[in-house]
């Protein structure tokens, strides 16, 4: 009988060896990777080539190994059949009811340290046998990590989403401005005109989607922003601002508003233009089947967005 079950010739060890290759640029890197000796890891990524019928790795001596353009594009697939793989051996170790395995969770770097550790503790406590592996990335390359089945899930802003991604929403956050304890705006009564600013030297959190969201708003308010200092470090934007560097528009505030190197900002929320709120959300790409652990931590992080993620506490004032 021919093969019209259609079952590929190839095998997941082989999808395993080429992934590694691609990820460490050597074949003594894979091999180390997986525990294998590197005959048997070259082998396994030739076997796969004339599985596919197509060459996908150039290996030179001096340069370690290439991936042609075909190559690339086996890439992305091969990563989703592995990771796939993986969930259905998840899935079914859990057919008892308990959730378990991997998740590969990517966050934008100030989500982190304000959303991610009370979510996470509350998380892992009701399932404790779920392994959270955590990216830190801004927004472009969480989108790019996504979109490669490297990540299973993305908690991220609500602002310029790929539409290939489907969404659920944790929470909301409402822009604020930061000001030195002594700028003549921190302690002004009525609205904080943000036109009002347009003279001062700005500190951009330069990490996409913030900064391209603060040009935004100061665009709607009537003016571009006299940018001083860029970074893209949370912190280090707080910092300058309790420095009297510049005042800075951010999304998320901290339980207190103290800096790391112990000077204190000034958040002001009564903005006039009033910027719209941003939701924060968790996201996974729309054609990837969800396991079992990540439709669990969907459902349990909105769920948990009426407690921790909306309580006054992670967004004071």
């Amino acid at each position: 009988m021919s093969r019209a079950d259609n079952l590929p010739t190839y095998t997941i060890r082989q999808l395993a060896a080429f992934v590694a290759v691609a990820d460490t640029g050597t074949i003594s890197g894979a091999a180390e990777r997986l525990h294998l000796s590197q005959s048997a890891l070259a082998a396994a990524v030739t076997d796969l080539e004339k599985a596919l019928k197509v060459q996908l790795t150039v290996r030179k001596r001096a340069r370690g190994v290439q991936l042609t353009p075909t190559g690339e594009t086996v890439l992305s697939r091969a990563r989703t059949l592995l990771r796939q793989a993986g969930e259905l051996q998840a899935d079914a170790a859990g057919e008892n009811g308990v959730v378990a395995g991997p998740l590969a969770l990517g966050c934008y770097p100030s989500l982190g340290p304000t959303v991610l550790p009370e979510l996470f503790r509350a998380f892992t406590q009701c399932y404790p046998d779920v392994r959270i592996e955590l990216h830190e990335a801004t927004q472009n390359r969480l989108r790019s990590s996504l979109d490669d089945g490297e990540l299973d899930l993305a908690i991220a802003y609500d602002l310029g989403l790929s539409q290939d991604w489907r969404t659920s929403t944790l929470g909301t956050r409402d822009p604020l401005v930061l000001l030195a304890p002594d700028h003549p705006l921190a302690g002004a009564p009525g609205p904080l005109r943000l036109v009002d600013l347009a003279a001062e030297p700005m500190v951009l959190l330069d990490a996409p989607p913030s900064s391209e969201h603060a040009f935004e708003v100061c665009r709607q308010a009537g003016f571009a922003p006299r940018v001083a200092y860029r970074t893209q470090n949370f912190e280090t934007a707080r910092a300058f601002v309790g420095r009297g560097l510049g005042w800075t528009l951010l999304v998320q505030r901290p339980q207190h508003d103290r800096t790391y190197d112990g000077s204190s900002v000034v958040a002001r929320t009564d903005l006039e233009p009033r910027p719209d709120p941003v939701e924060i959300v968790v996201a996974w790409n729309r054609g990837s089947m969800l396991s079992t652990v990540s439709r669990t931590f969907v459902q349990f992080a909105a769920g948990a967005r009426s407690t921790s993620l909306e309580s006054p506490g992670n967004n004071p004032g």
